[in-house]
């Protein structure tokens, strides 16, 4: 951990984030540039072209293998020649350049970046990357947490809860069918996300394959470019164009990450709650210290910091998702700058779904108080007393409940008990009433 980072990203909590650095750094987005460009010359050796006639086919391994074995050392020299291009993009072409010199291959060497742009290249490189992150990183971190969440509602699948509906005690619940509330919520989300597809821009300087229908007028260049996108780099290509992608596909990628962190902030506040009515208890840290003054406090700080880093991360992507599909005329630069942060939500969601899933880990359920609770809120039935007095047309049932409970927090059983016996109802249905309790009153969800 650097003590001197501007972000906590990579400073305190760097060793969360660090995995994302194979995806967003800027190392990262240099070594898929040199993978499109590398995939883009053997793609162009495959189509016929006739000055590639000459291209060996046992070179594809050892083109690949400069994408395979890339490293730092390889990522520093390209921002070595990109101090005196002054372009990032010219700079991989310049460094594969060099590589193809190595190979033998310098008689082939301007097709690298061959009638390209650089936005070609970046717009393939980045949706591509975002892809790979998704599923490497991102999809096993929301499912651990998911099936965590899962897990919780099946523990407690039959523990009654008082629940509270604006804030005030309500028709019973079931713990479990609450904790699987999130996990549905969660599953639709990520169905809605995984739908979006993957679209990468592909097309010349401003979407229209000008440079290769001036060199090479008989060829197809749009079905070469529907192809190399798709078998090549695994994505799907954006057919009309700009000289950029126009982002609406990512920006409903960004927004459903958004919807997922908003759905565990959600999660977060009701279980930090759940925790300040002392519903659940936490396991205790030794030598962790819940306040400097108070040495009684075990403060729920898992969720408190996740829900802050969800909140910091839906920020930046909602941010990402209204800029980056707006840019003036056929494009501007205000992109590319963008972009940059595009790892930054990423890495606070990570932070986010390690904290919440450490939280989790610490709950301890305290039934007693639970109970408790149900015991002191008797008033909570008058629904399903209501709702049986209307089965059996009893006249202003509902009016008959109000009068009994509402306002009135010191409702005993036996209140309810008396209220029962007085009813003018048969004696099947009394002993029906009466054996509804807050307990027991809870319906079913699964």
């Amino acid at each position: 951990m650097s003590l001197k980072a501007i972000s906590p990203v990579d400073g305190r909590y760097a060793d969360k984030t660090a995995v994302l650095g194979d995806y967003f750094s800027e190392y990262a987005l240099i070594r898929y540039r040199v993978f499109v460009e590398i995939q883009y010359f053997i793609a162009l050796c495959q189509y016929g072209l006739p000055q590639l006639s000459a291209f060996e086919e046992d070179k594809i391994d050892a083109l690949n293998a400069i994408f395979e074995n890339f490293n730092e050392a390889d990522a520093t020299y390209i921002k070595t020649i990109e101090r005196s291009t002054n372009h990032d993009v010219k700079a991989v072409e310049y460094f594969l350049k060099e590589r193809f010199d190595e190979l033998e291959l310098g008689g082939l060497r301007e097709f690298v970046h061959f009638g390209l742009t650089s936005q070609d290249v970046n717009n393939t490189a980045t949706p591509l990357l975002l892809k790979h992150a998704l599923e490497r990183v991102y999809y096993p971190a929301i499912r651990q947490l998911r099936d965590q969440l899962y897990q919780r509602s099946l523990d407690w699948a039959h523990v009654p809860m008082l629940a509270r509906t604006h804030g005030q005690p309500a028709s019973p619940t079931l713990l479990g069918k609450e904790f699987r509330v999130f996990t549905e919520r969660i599953d639709v989300q990520l169905e809605l996300l995984k739908a979006v597809p993957n679209k990468a821009k592909f097309g010349g300087a401003t979407g229209n394959f000008n440079a290769h229908y001036a060199a090479y007028p008989d060829y197809d260049w749009h079905a070469f470019a529907d192809d190399f996108v798709l078998e090549f780099l695994g994505l799907e290509r954006s057919k009309y164009t700009t000289q950029i992608e126009h982002y609406d596909c990512m920006a409903a990628q960004l927004q459903a990450l958004s919807r997922i962190n908003t759905i565990l902030i959600d999660c977060c506040r009701d279980i930090w709650t759940y925790i300040s009515i002392e519903y659940f208890r936490q396991q205790t840290v030794k030598n962790e210290v819940g306040s400097s003054a108070m040495p009684h406090k075990v403060n729920p700080i898992d969720f408190e910091n996740a829900e802050g880093n969800f909140g910091v991360a839906n920020a930046l992507l909602q941010h990402l998702a209204e800029k980056l599909p707006i840019s003036r005329l056929q494009r501007d630069l205000t992109d590319s700058t963008v972009l940059r942060n595009l790892g930054v939500p990423f890495a606070h969601t990570l932070i986010g779904l390690n904290s919440m899933l450490k939280g989790l880990g610490k709950l301890l359920l305290n039934e007693g108080k639970l109970y408790q609770d149900l015991e002191d809120n008797q008033m909570v039935i008058a629904e399903g007393i209501q709702v049986i007095l209307r089965r059996e047309g009893y006249p202003e049932p509902y009016e008959a409940l109000k009068a009994l409970t509402r306002g009135r927090a010191e409702l005993t059983r036996e209140d309810l008990i008396t209220f029962v016996d007085n009813l003018e109802v048969s004696d099947t249905v009394k002993e029906e009433l009466r054996q509804l309790t807050p307990h027991n009153y809870v319906g079913r969800f699964i």
